[in-house]
């Protein structure tokens, strides 16, 4: 908005030492009709040592690689970067004195601080303007001043000249730029040529994924189709019409929107995951696909439930698709390394995450900045701003937290997003290394999508973790096999059900919780359907807005079923007219409000807190009343279908989400159900459920268990059992080194068990 205002048409944007701001920049200047060019300003501590301007999309990417480069190894900048023929170097003038022999695209910078030392200058070759705007006025410079004093930590009265920028940072007009230079024109002729050499063109529609899995689509196409095909007739024996004429047609879908290799990479995963013997589970949208279903991607039967493949793939969705896979806490890891080898560091990546400043933590980060003393900092964010006490410093804070609310504050890493990228990930951003050890990008997952890059979901969870430990307790303590993927077996099971309609669910996931268990009791739960409904049901949206309890009472018949609207019948009478999922959301904008399929989808993606876009989702607010007003609908309808869609959405799972969330609930009933203790050793040794850990030793008492205090000569780190007998593990007990924990079982396995308190003493 200031270029625009000062008449500037070509204007660079390089933030110091990452590429965070390149998308939203160009999209920004397109706008506003600026021609962009990117680069990347490079410090050692707070001494500049060089600006890069990418001459095109390729010096961009070379940019990004050498910052990454260093940032991954976490070491200083070189004197010099290398002279690449696709990017402009710019050195700053102070610099002269020690850097010779500059490169046919390498500069001397002068900027308006330079300005007196300009006169005795007599080699004016290769130099030219170069003043960075760090701000727009005088407050953004104090605003400056305190940000630089928070990343500092330190005070503001104590901030070093050298660790912010100069007062002069800000943008000049082109009179004000003519006049600083009117004496050396040519210093701002060079800037213009260098301006106009650069440019940065970028197809934000095209996907960036990795496009092929094998060495051509026709050999990705017939592998997804010859998989898909077997896993039909593994999934369907009876030879299913219904499922055959579907796999078909997704086939012809997934095929036309270029997502064979996102399928297969998928797959891939899948089977080393299989071959490592790990157990995982596919959920989110992508449980919408029978191909994914056919291909073992996922376990939920989309056909059984009705659930439509659209939802998570169609030509109309603007948002692209992405799995979501859930692996064990402990088996993640060697998850995530596979994936960075197969796919290569150069194509793989973390999604980044940019924080933003809260209300509270501006508020605290000034009221460190100015000095407060910590008792005071608490009064001022523990309490409303309206009861602070008023003076001048006060006053500051709140104004000046107010500004920064909302703002960047810090990155960090996705807690599971993936990228695989075509082409290396340099051409979109540069990576660094934060503590978790993966190479992340400097990019949010908004900035992803808007450029074209879709992340794949790779999670843990400790439910997961708790079925893996029973399977390998079951086979050590009864030596049985048991397997976990007959689903449909434990669907039918009469004693599954019935715990499940009693509410007898305590360590199983997802529904042990007391309100969770309340609403199974309620809702006679004695099914696979109806326990896919309950997932979604619970959720905070639905529960505020009183329609959990009018789900309750009409699926119980104990109140007449009232439609808002026929519509409501046809669409919603699964549900009984309710929406539950967040496909009712877009089945009622869609057929209710008249709304497109890609508008219904904004309006769920927006209340969901997953859109950047609050132009966006108001134009699709104001489409959906104009649609109903043409339709004739009252206010009074229109209104409350809407409260309905805002209450719901926000909180509601898509169907296939509760769907895969209840086929894992149903895996831990069967396993609470016909093994009861191995199963509840399980959870306590994974401590991942819903209650403190005593909770489940009292439900192992219920079970039959005989439960020990921990034994030298029986226990072992975590919990074990013995036929009936089940140990505590010395992980339980508080102070215990773990040095000891290991020497305790290592001294014994290696000489037996203890004979006396005195050998005990003396082995250990």
């Amino acid at each position: 908005e200031a270029a625009v205002k000062h008449g500037i048409k070509m204007l660079a944007l390089t933030d110091i030492h990452r590429a965070s701001g390149v998308f939203d920049f160009v999209q920004a200047c397109q706008d506003a009709g600026i021609k962009p060019v990117l680069g990347m300003e490079f410090r050692n501590n707070h001494t500049l040592m060089y600006i890069c301007l990418a001459r095109n999309a390729q010096g961009m990417a070379q940019i990004n690689a050498f910052a990454s480069t260093y940032l991954l190894a976490k070491e200083p900048w070189p004197e010099r970067p290398p002279e690449w023929a696709e990017v402009w170097t710019i050195f700053p003038w102070v610099r002269k004195k020690k850097l010779k022999n500059l490169g046919e695209y390498e500069r001397w910078g002068v900027r308006a601080s330079d300005r007196n030392r300009l006169w005795k200058e007599k080699d004016w070759d290769k130099t030219v303007w170069c003043q960075p705007f760090t701000f727009l006025d005088k407050r953004g410079f104090s605003m400056h001043r305190l940000l630089r004093a928070i990343d500092e930590n330190t005070l503001l009265s104590k901030l070093s000249v050298d660790a912010q920028a100069q007062e002069d940072e800000r943008m000049y007009s082109q009179d004000e730029l003519a006049d600083y230079c009117q004496d050396y024109p040519f210093l701002l002729e060079e800037s213009e040529r260098i301006l106009a050499d650069c440019s940065f063109e970028f197809d934000f529609k095209r996907p960036k994924n990795r496009v092929l899995f094998g060495s051509s689509s026709e050999d990705d196409l017939a592998l997804l189709t010859k998989l898909a095909y077997e896993g039909l007739r593994y999934r369907y024996p009876r030879s299913d019409r219904e499922a055959k004429a579907r796999v078909e047609k997704e086939l012809k879908v997934i095929n036309e929107l270029g997502f064979n290799a996102y399928f297969l990479i998928t797959w891939d995963i899948v089977q080393y995951s299989l071959s490592k013997g790990f157990y995982h589970v596919g959920r989110g949208s992508g449980a919408n696909s029978v191909v994914a279903y056919c291909v073992g991607i996922t376990d939920v039967d989309p056909i059984q439930l009705d659930l439509y493949f659209e939802r998570f793939l169609n030509p109309h969705r603007l948002s692209p698709p992405d799995f979501d896979i859930d692996w064990s806490h402990k088996t993640r890891d060697t998850i995530l390394d596979y994936i960075f080898q197969r796919f290569g560091a150069n194509h793989t990546c973390f999604v980044g995450t940019i924080g933003t400043f809260k209300r509270r933590s501006p508020i605290r980060e000034l009221g460190k900045v100015f000095g407060l003393p910590k008792e005071e900092i608490d009064v001022l964010t523990r309490t409303s701003k309206d009861s602070h006490f008023k003076n001048d410093l006060v006053n500051i804070i709140h104004q000046y937290s107010e500004a920064l609310e909302g703002k960047p504050n810090l990155r960090s890493m996705h807690s599971c997003g993936i990228l695989i990228s075509e082409e290396p990930i340099f051409q979109y951003t540069a990576v660094e290394l934060p503590p978790k050890g993966y190479q992340t990008a400097q990019i949010d997952m908004y900035i992803c999508e808007d450029a074209g890059l879709e992340k794949l979901d790779i999670l843990s969870q400790r439910g997961l973790s708790s079925i893996d430990s029973t399977l390998k307790l079951i086979e050590k303590n009864k030596n049985e096999k048991v397997n976990i993927h007959q689903v449909e077996k434990f669907k039918q099971d009469v004693e599954v059900n019935h715990k499940l309609a009693t509410g007898k669910t305590i360590g199983c996931f997802y529904i042990e919780s007391p309100a969770m268990r309340g609403l199974l009791r309620r809702l006679k739960c004695d099914n696979y359907f109806t326990l896919v409904a309950a997932s979604s049901v619970i959720r905070p949206g639905v529960a505020k807005s009183g329609m959990m309890r009018e789900y309750i009472m009409r699926h119980n018949n104990l109140t007449d079923v009232k439609y808002l609207h026929p519509l409501f019948e046809k669409y919603l009478g699964e549900t009984y007219g309710i929406m539950v999922y967040q496909e009712d959301v877009i089945k009622i904008a869609h057929y209710f409000a008249g709304l497109d399929l890609g508008d219904a989808d904004i309006l769920r993606r927006a209340m969901s807190g997953k859109t950047r876009s609050s132009a966006e989702f108001e134009k699709v607010k104001t489409h959906y009343f104009e649609n109903c007003k043409k339709l004739g609908y009252s206010d009074e309808l229109a209104g409350e279908v809407y409260r309905q869609i805002e209450s719901f959405a926000g909180y509601s799972f898509c169907k296939a989400h509760s769907a895969s969330y209840s086929v894992e609930s149903y895996q831990s009933l069967y396993l609470k159900t016909y093994y009861p203790l191995e199963f509840i050793v399980g959870v306590i040794n994974n401590f991942g459920g819903f209650y403190r850990t005593e909770v489940y030793v009292h439900e192992a008492k219920m079970s039959g268990a005989k439960v020990q205090l921990p034994c030298v000569n029986k226990s072992e780190n975590y919990t074990t059992i013995y036929g009936d007998e089940i140990y505590l593990g010395f992980v339980h007990i508080e102070r215990l080194e773990e040095y000891y924990k290991e020497l305790i079982v290592s001294e014994r396995e290696l000489h037996g068990p203890y004979q006396s308190l005195e050998a005990f003493i003396h082995r250990t």
